[in-house]
């Protein structure tokens, strides 16, 4: 589970994961570029960095996202970051909790890279009450966006998000 300071025992924990054929390094050389993370996740607009860092701990970013009808800012803060192994943040907006990628290599050229996010959804959004719904939306699009990152990292030029 990850580490939600806003965590009232409604927030939906979402776990994803993929397999990726390439090697951990290869894998973290995608993922620690935050700025090339809208190239994946289809619900990332744009990305616009608060200050100069652009990566570790500390780095503060906004993130444009839309699912459908929603369209929001999310300010995120990168709370953890071991390289080539984890990156976590807190989500800072109408949209709060706290996420993680994990990376874990599985073989020198297979790389198991997990998603998880608790987030707490505001009342216009359905908050407490439609969070299950929340969860399987977001779950669908994160399984998508996973599916865009193992296509870009693998060479597969066939992914609608990758063009």
């Amino acid at each position: 589970m990850v580490e939600n300071k806003n965590y009232d025992g409604t927030v939906p924990d979402i776990s994803i994961e993929t397999i990726i054929e390439a090697s951990l390094e290869e894998v973290w050389e995608s993922v620690e570029d935050i700025q090339s993370h809208v190239n994946w996740m289809d619900d990332a607009v744009s990305i616009h960095f608060i200050g100069s860092r652009q990566q570790g701990v500390v780095t503060i970013f906004d993130c444009e996202t839309k699912i459908g009808p929603f369209k929001l800012t999310d300010r995120m803060e990168i709370t953890d970051w071991v390289e080539r192994e984890t990156i976590g943040v807190s989500h800072k907006g109408l949209v709060s909790g706290s996420g993680r990628f994990t990376l874990l290599q599985l073989s020198p050229t297979r790389t198991m890279f997990t998603w998880e996010e608790s987030l707490v959804f505001p009342f216009w959004m359905g908050g407490p009450f439609r969070n299950p719904i929340g969860k399987k939306i977001l779950e669908f699009v994160w399984k998508q966006n996973l599916k865009n990152l193992k296509g870009l990292i693998e060479g597969d030029n066939s992914s609608p998000s990758l063009s």
